[in-house]
């Protein structure tokens, strides 16, 4: 800020406090007048048959306002409120408070407080915490604060989101594994086969993918969908539909499904394709508490 801006509003700030402090002391006493009723003094100001009393302030009102003031000044002198002023705070070296400085502090006596709490579980592995009921319980907060909302309460997951509760991974559910996706995110890709299959092809990989979990499908078409699926899908599904950790790619065997598992839910995951992405979280969490969580994932795998 330029001298002369803060020059003015220190001259600005200043001359309203006297203003404010000369209206308050000159309505503490009202003019003694012979001709009036001490005991009926109005201002001459009437309306709606209403008149207005010239009396002082009450007492406490005015030492109320006189307190604020003194406030007022005060907190002007410790606090950077005057132009280019900043202030004279004696309890900091620097003689002076600043936001940034305030925030500092706080950070430390929390980022304290943190390594007292979270701190100690982080030289424990992922199995000894997922025993701990203490260190569960303080895992289930962080998980309820930062992943609950994609994978719910309960972490049995919704339609796009997995469920955690159970024992199918899309990339594997070892300690190490979990740890990475938290740490690094994970972006899935299904690609659209639309284009290349044509709405029949589709029909019939779709059968067969119902065949292999044992759902409901025509058997006339399953051969025929083996072949397409052997030429086109088998290079992330594998040959035996079991799936593929390193590329996110689920197994096709079971019942467990990220996206719908009926017909028509398997129809536009190869008609359109899937693009699910997991954030990573190593710029929104701390190490320890990354570690802490990966436990609590690991944990409800385990019950």
């Amino acid at each position: 800020m330029s001298t002369f801006w803060s020059w003015w509003i220190i001259g600005l700030t200043v001359t309203n406090l006297l203003l404010i402090l000369w209206v308050l002391l000159a309505n503490r006493k009202v003019a003694v007048r012979d001709d009036v009723d001490p005991e009926n003094r109005t201002t001459g100001h009437v309306y709606d048959g209403i008149e207005e009393y010239d009396n002082p302030l009450p007492k406490w009102w005015f030492y109320m306002f006189m307190g604020s003031i003194v406030f007022t000044v005060l907190y002007l002198i410790i606090y950077p409120g005057l132009g280019n002023w900043k202030g004279y705070f004696p309890f900091y070296e620097e003689g002076h408070w600043t936001s940034v400085r305030q925030l500092e502090e706080q950070q430390k006596r929390a980022l304290a407080q943190h390594e007292t709490s979270y701190g100690i579980y982080s030289t424990m592995s992922v199995e000894e915490l997922a025993e701990d009921s203490r260190a569960m319980k303080m895992a289930s907060r962080v998980y309820a604060n930062n992943c609950a909302v994609c994978h719910g309460a309960d972490a049995g997951g919704a339609l796009g989101f997995p469920n955690l509760t159970d024992n199918d991974w899309l990339y594997g559910g070892t300690p190490e594994n979990i740890k990475y996706t938290l740490v690094n995110g994970r972006n899935a890709a299904m690609p659209a086969w639309s284009g290349v299959l044509g709405e029949k092809g589709i029909n019939t990989v779709t059968q067969y993918v119902l065949s292999l979990s044992g759902a409901e499908h025509n058997a006339d078409l399953v051969e025929e969908g083996q072949k397409i699926y052997a030429a086109n899908c088998a290079a992330c599904h594998g040959g035996d539909a079991k799936g593929n950790y390193a590329m996110g790619a689920p197994n096709l065997t079971d019942d467990i499904w990220l996206y719908e598992g009926t017909p028509a839910g398997i129809r536009q995951s190869l008609r359109q394709g899937r693009n699910g992405v997991m954030p990573a979280q190593q710029n929104r969490l701390r190490e320890d508490k990354i570690h802490l969580l990966t436990a609590y994932v690991y944990s409800l795998s385990l019950e």
